[in-house]
């Protein structure tokens, strides 16, 4: 039987609003049989908690976005504001990591004092807990490699999503206890340098993942994604690894186990 790992969608965005029940009663009959719903601010957050509680094979990330850093500026205070994510950490033992945090530098008008204040801040939080964290960097390689090392998530480890930086790189991360999540963009005519990092990693480091709903892979690329489509995904992985997809499925099911600390018999 094949067992897919989602380890990293937003079922709680929008885009699912008028089929979510659907969409997430429909997983497990596409061999979906684990999701990890990702918090990206504290409302995501919140929504992450709802949806583990309703559905049994659903674990949780919670924490802010860099490009959200803002609303925990409001708080005022920023032991408030790194308190709201631990407590909604601390409520559930299938909260699994602390995330998405980290770097976006794509946007000119970045405030990047800011989003690393709070990418140091949430890792801190993260080691406290002795939780994974799940990592955003987008344009933003150097400062996201120096901040981790110097926040130590060695000692947690973690996974750099959506990863789209070098083969070079990846190996730094992996020597931080990090797994490389890999999506649809493997998919993409322009993808090159991910095949190329897909190529290069070892398969025990990587991971399957969506960001549902964003990213859909060849042949869908530009509608709405979701976990059902990491099929396709696996099946580039195996390609470019010259291996049956049925051993990608079998090795990221249990990698993503190991990144999420699982020790349930799921």
């Amino acid at each position: 039987m094949v067992k897919i790992f989602e380890t990293h969608a937003h079922y709680d965005d929008k885009a699912f609003d008028e089929d979510r029940e659907k969409v997430i009663t429909g997983l497990k009959e596409n061999g979906i049989y684990a999701v990890t719903n990702i918090g990206s601010d504290l409302k995501s957050s919140q929504n992450t908690l709802n949806l583990i509680k309703k559905y049994d094979f659903f674990y949780g990330a919670v924490g802010v976005h860099p490009s959200d850093v803002n609303c925990l500026e409001e708080f005022g205070d920023d032991e408030k504001a790194i308190d709201a994510i631990r407590n909604m950490a601390k409520s559930s033992d299938r909260v699994v990591a602390i995330g998405e945090i980290g770097l976006d530098y794509h946007y000119e008008d970045t405030d990047k004092k800011l989003q690393e204040k709070w990418f140091r801040k949430q890792i801190r939080l993260a080691r406290e807990l002795k939780l994974p964290v799940v990592v955003h960097s987008r344009d933003a390689v150097d400062d996201t490699i120096c901040i981790m090392e110097q926040e130590k998530v060695k000692e947690v480890g973690g996974v750099v999503h959506c990863y789209s930086y070098t083969e070079h790189s990846a190996i730094v991360f992996r020597k931080m206890g990090c797994y490389i999540g890999v999506g649809g963009v493997l998919t993409f005519d322009n993808g090159r340098k991910l095949k190329d990092t897909v190529k290069h990693t070892p398969l025990a480091s990587l991971v399957l993942e969506t960001d549902s709903p964003y990213l859909s892979p060849q042949p869908f690329r530009g509608k709405r994604n979701d976990s059902t489509n990491l099929k396709y995904v696996a099946e580039a992985i195996a390609k470019i690894k010259e291996m049956p997809v049925e051993e990608v499925y079998e090795k990221t099911w249990e990698n993503a186990k190991k990144l999420y600390r699982i020790k349930d018999n799921i």
